[in-house]
């Protein structure tokens, strides 16, 4: 098993195909052990990795923590209010003290501008575990999963919803893989322009599509995936009742599905605000892959480890 040949995970951007479809490969590789009952692989064992959250999280904490335990490593978990970032020491400071104790940090941060800081001034891995800008780690995890449940592809993968930080790494891993991306999105919440300029950029590199939809109900027609996630994201929430209203009509909900083909499958990174942007119905149907997706962040944290940490 090769490392990747970067410093640092903050952004899909980082990867180039090659990447993607190694990190795929080695955490199925490791999804398949730990399904045959070798819970433990000890590749990593003596190694740290010190986790630190600025925002609430529940399935990138416990995946990360629990991949480096079966790794045969530890992980400490810090809160920013815990540490002296939270007092204003300088994110230099910080980077530079921690890299002399930890073999890597996943941070889950605010700004993304924080993580390029730390990671400038850091000697050791950093990974980003969710910026404003990008969530990388659950983008890989949704792409294996794709993977898991459609094949290799070509796929076509429409993000229903904001364009925040999950949709921008989920339109640049799909056409990193040359799969076709569509956003059915209102006017104005479209994905950064920095990040958008780079997904067409790939797409015309990788032979996939990028289209923006306003109509949620054609934009599903040729649908392989239906992916949403919340109108209302950690730092949006002055804009709670105008988002609401903007994406009313973007809800998927049975009604929409029945203008997609019958095998679609329906994805959400999680936690759903279930009756907003996605229904129960929906949700907890036999279309939803959720909890599996949700089951899959192990074991993608643990190929990505592996590939950056050895």
């Amino acid at each position: 098993m090769k490392r990747l040949e970067i410093d640092h995970l903050l952004s899909i951007s980082d990867l180039d195909r090659e990447d993607v479809e190694t990190v795929l490969r080695v955490a199925r590789m490791f999804k398949e052990r730990y399904l045959a009952g070798e819970r433990v692989v000890p590749i990593l064992e003596g190694r740290t990795l010190g986790l630190v959250f600025e925002k609430p999280s529940t399935r990138t904490r416990i995946s990360f923590e629990v991949a480096m335990h079966q790794l045969g490593g530890q992980a400490f978990t810090y809160t920013y209010r815990e540490l002296q970032l939270g007092r204003g020491e300088a994110i230099k400071d910080t980077a530079a003290v921690m890299s002399r104790y930890l073999d890597g940090v996943m941070i889950r941060a605010r700004r993304h501008e924080d993580l390029e800081e730390f990671a400038r001034h850091a000697s050791i891995p950093v990974i980003n575990g969710l910026s404003d800008l990008e969530h990388p780690c659950q983008a890989l995890t949704d792409v294996f999963t794709i993977w898991e449940k459609l094949g290799r592809g070509p796929h076509t993968v429409v993000f229903v919803g904001d364009g925040n930080n999950v949709c921008s790494s989920l339109a640049l891993a799909c056409v990193t893989l040359g799969w076709d991306f569509v956003h059915s999105v209102p006017e104005g919440y479209e994905c950064p322009e920095r990040v958008w300029r780079e997904v067409e950029r790939r797409a015309e590199e990788y032979g996939a599509e990028v289209r923006i939809v306003r109509d949620p109900e054609e934009a599903v027609r040729d649908a392989d995936v239906i992916y949403t996630d919340v109108w209302v994201s950690m730092g949006d929430e002055d804009e709670r009742e105008e988002r609401l209203r903007a994406f009313r009509p973007y809800q998927v909900n049975e009604e929409l599905l029945s203008h997609a083909p019958e095998d679609a499958i329906v994805m959400h990174c999680m936690p759903i605000q279930r009756g907003y942007e996605m229904t129960d119905e929906v949700a907890d149907s036999e279309r939803s892959v959720i909890y599996d997706q949700a089951e899959n962040r192990l074991h993608v944290q643990k190929a990505v480890l592996s590939l950056l940490l050895r």
